[in-house]
């Protein structure tokens, strides 16, 4: 794969870390998501794999990022969400796997539909462009509305829908905390096009409410390092709740000068779940130890062409599973961005959208 070269907008700082990654190593990372790319819009998980929603979007935002310095990644990220838009279902979920854009289950889970509102609401803030934001608002709305059907009880998500429109048994506590995250920026992303959602905004406090003081409520999950840090990354946790949580667990799933734990009980760091924490340091501001997460995790960059092995088996010493996944290399520019604050996007993993002016950069 040719090199990619790095062409700076108009008073924008092309996106790098130092010591880490340089703006030319980062937009080589997002071109393999171009590569990646179906011809319908999709981004599978790897040339040739399943695509589903979460990852999807994932990397449309990192494209979204690289596309105020290269117009094709700008392009890619249109498309991949307006492939969103196409697959979207009557009950405004999605399924969640396709595989050339076919279903291949009927399951719709609540975490795929809700995360399209992160998205469009990242690429308005990244780019201002307010006619597309205006375009895909009927995508994140019923999204949204799809995930809000799935409330049980409490005010909690429960995890997915199946065939016959019966809700899952269970919520998921990195499902709600992700939840909580979409609905916060669905709600601003309405308050901005003139459609305002005070309900969301309601449902997010709630959930908010339950993750910090009734995380009894939801399936034991608590082997998965995303459990630990993910209701700081969706923002339900904040200040010195959100680094004390961190703080409580750093030991279990933070393996030094390698990376992050998927499972506690599992000799197994993964880049992505390494550059999320990262996404959950830079919120807490805490970008000097985010930096060396993110740097102690290059060791699953792939030189040849920037994509990202997903990760390390270290008891073997083998890369596991064998596969390059696009949204890896996704994480990997999201982070970046968010311990910089190069663009406007990185406020939503900053929990700050308030506090910039939409498309200013």
């Amino acid at each position: 794969m040719a090199p990619v070269h790095v062409l700076t907008s108009a008073g924008t700082e092309a996106l790098h870390l130092p010591g880490v990654l340089t703006a030319e190593q980062i937009h080589h990372s997002a071109h393999y998501l171009v590569h990646s790319q179906e011809s319908s819009g999709a981004i599978p998980w790897f040339p040739g794999g399943h695509t589903d929603v979460w990852d999807h979007v994932e990397c449309a935002m990192a494209l979204t990022v690289t596309g105020l310095a290269v117009p094709e990644h700008a392009e890619a990220a249109r498309r991949a969400y307006l492939w969103l838009d196409s697959m979207r279902r009557p009950d405004g979920g999605w399924s969640a796997k396709y595989r050339q854009s076919i279903p291949t289950t009927p399951l719709r889970e609540a975490n795929h539909a809700a995360y399209p509102a992160v998205g469009i609401f990242h690429h308005l803030l990244t780019t201002g462009d307010e006619a597309f934001a205006e375009r895909m608002w009927p995508t994140v709305e019923s999204g949204l509305e799809f995930v809000l059907a799935l409330r049980g009880d409490h005010g909690e998500i429960l995890w997915a829908r199946s065939e016959d429109g019966s809700p899952g048994d269970h919520a998921l506590l990195t499902v709600c905390s992700s939840v909580h995250h979409a609905l916060r920026c669905g709600a601003a992303l309405g308050a901005h096009l003139g459609y305002p959602r005070p309900a969301w905004n309601a449902a997010a406090d709630r959930l908010a409410t339950l993750i910090n003081e009734r995380e009894d409520l939801f399936a034991d999950r608590s082997r998965f390092s995303m459990d630990w840090f993910y209701p700081v990354l969706g923002g339900a946790v904040r200040g010195e709740a959100a680094r004390a949580r961190l703080e409580k667990q750093w030991e279990t799933f933070v393996v030094p000068d390698l990376g992050v734990l998927c499972v506690s009980d599992q000799p197994w760091v993964t880049a992505a779940e390494s550059a999320e924490l990262v996404l959950a340091l830079a919120a807490l501001g805490d970008t000097e130890v985010g930096t060396r997460v993110l740097r102690n995790v290059q060791h699953l960059r792939d030189p040849d062409d920037g994509a990202y092995w997903t990760g390390y088996q270290f008891a073997e010493q083998v890369r596991w599973p064998v596969e390059r996944s696009t949204w890896t290399s996704a994480a990997m520019i999201l982070a970046v961005d968010a311990l910089t604050g190069t663009t406007p996007g990185s406020r939503v993993f900053l929990h700050t959208w308030d506090q910039v002016a939409v498309g200013q950069h």
